[in-house]
C-alpha cells in the first residue's frame, strides 16, 4: 500500500505580448512513498532505511532506546534549508551513537534499538514538533514521519519483551556566549535551570516529579525523586564516578544560573512525564572535549554508558543484567 501526496513542482509564468495577460501554469507530479511500516517487521540485529537512507533504523533487543537527531549531514537539494529555528549541528552525535550501540553489543550480547537522522539540521530538525522541524516541505516531512515511527516502533518492541525501558536523546553542547566550555555532560530530565536550582526539599514534590521524563522509573524505584535525579544513584553520578562529569549529580546538583537545556520535543514526547507509559527518558548534551571527537572518545563513553546503564536498571528497574 502506498501513501500518496500531491506537490506543486513547477511553477511557470508565461507572458502574451500581444495581450499583455500574464497565465501561470501549475504542473501537479503525485509522489507516492511507501506505507509507514510497510519495511517491518523489525528484527533485532537488522539495520532499516527510510526514503534516500534520510533516515536509518537498528532493530535491537535491549530497553534502550537511542536517538540521534541532530548528527546528520546529508544536504539533498530537493529540500530547502530551514529558515525559522535553530539549524546548528551536534557534531559526531551518529558516530558516538553508533559507537554506543556497537559497545553494549560487545558488552551484553545484545544491542539497543538506535534511531539516526542522517539529514543535515537545515534541512530537518527530528527534535521539533512537525512544523517547525520540516517547514511544509514533502521530503523533509516524510523523513520526520520516518524518524518517529521508528522510534515508536522501537518502543513497542522494548514493551513487547520488557514491563519498562530508557530512551536517551543524544546531543552535544558547545561553548557558551561568552567563550567557557562547560565540559560536563548536562542530563535533561524536563525540569528547567531554575527548577534544578530549588532545594531538594523545594524540588521533592510529586508536581516536579510528574512533570519529569522518569516520573514512572521513579515510581519504579525503590529510592525518592531527588534520589533518582541527582543522588547517589542518579544516572548522573553513576556517569560523574566513570570519569564523566554530570549536571545534575551529587556533586553538581544544579546549574546555579549557568546555561543547561533541560529536554525538547522528543524527551518530553517519549519520557514517562505526566501520564505517560512506561519508558522514561533523559536527554544526553555532550561537550565536544574529551567525549566527541574521536573514535577512541567515543568508544571510551560507549564503556562507561554501558557500565552506567546496567547499574541504573539494576538499582531502578530491577533488571540484573542487560541483554538477558
Amino acid at each position: 500500500m502506498l501513501s500518496r501526496y500531491l506537490i506543486y513542482l513547477l511553477f511557470t509564468s508565461f507572458i502574451f505580448i500581444s495581450c499583455g495577460d500574464k497565465e501561470t501554469i501549475i504542473e501537479i507530479e503525485e509522489i507516492n512513498f511507501p506505507e509507514l511500516g510497510s519495511d517491518g517487521p523489525y528484527v533485532a540485529g537488522q539495520k532499516y532505511s527510510g526514503v534516500n537512507n534520510y533516515i536509518e533504523y537498528y532493530s535491537g533487543n535491549l530497553p534502550v532506546i537511542i536517538a540521534a537527531p541532530h548528527g546528520g549531514a546529508m544536504m539533498p537539494a530537493q529540500i530547502p534549508d530551514r529558515t525559522v529555528g535553530t539549524t546548528v549541528t551536534d557534531k559526531n552525535t551518529k558516530e558516538l551513537s553508533k559507537a554506543v550501540m556497537d559497545v553494549l553489543k560487545s558488552n551484553y550480547g545484545s544491542r539497543p534499538h538506535l534511531i539516526i537522522n542522517n539529514l543535515d539540521r537545515k534541512k530537518m530538525d527530528a527534535n521539533r514538533e512537525v512544523n517547525e522541524a520540516t517547514q511544509g516541505n514533502i521530503y523533509a516531512k516524510r523523513a520526520w514521519d520516518e524518524f518517529h515511527h521508528y522510534i515508536n516502533s522501537a518502543n513497542n518492541k522494548v514493551l513487547e519483551k520488557y514491563s519498562y525501558g530508557l530512551f536517551i536523546d543524544m546531543h552535544g553542547h558547545g561553548a557558551n556566549p561568552d567563550g567557557f566550555n562547560d565540559l560536563r555532560i548536562w542530563l535533561g530530565y524536563l525540569l528547567s535551570a531554575s527548577e534544578l536550582d530549588k532545594t531538594d526539599t523545594e524540588l521533592n514534590s510529586v508536581s516536579y516529579q510528574s512533570k519529569s521524563s522518569i516520573n514512572k522509573l521513579v515510581e519504579i524505584s525503590s529510592e525518592n525523586f531527588i534520589q533518582v535525579l541527582r543522588g547517589e544513584n542518579s544516572f548522573g553520578n553513576i556517569l560523574d564516578d566513570l570519569g564523566y562529569k554530570c549536571l545534575p549529580s551529587l556533586n553538581d546538583p544544579s546549574p546555579k544560573g549557568m546555561r543547561y537545556f533541560s529536554g525538547v520535543y522528543n524527551t518530553s514526547k517519549y519520557g514517562s512525564n505526566g501520564n505517560g507509559g512506561k519508558i522514561s527518558s533523559i536527554q544526553l548534551e555532550l561537550p565536544l572535549p574529551d567525549v566527541r571527537e574521536n573514535s577512541t572518545q567515543w568508544n571510551s563513553f560507549g564503556e562507561a554508558l554501558s557500565t552506567a546503564l546496567e547499574k541504573y536498571f539494576e538499582k531502578h528497574y530491577k533488571i540484573n543484567k542487560l541483554g538477558q
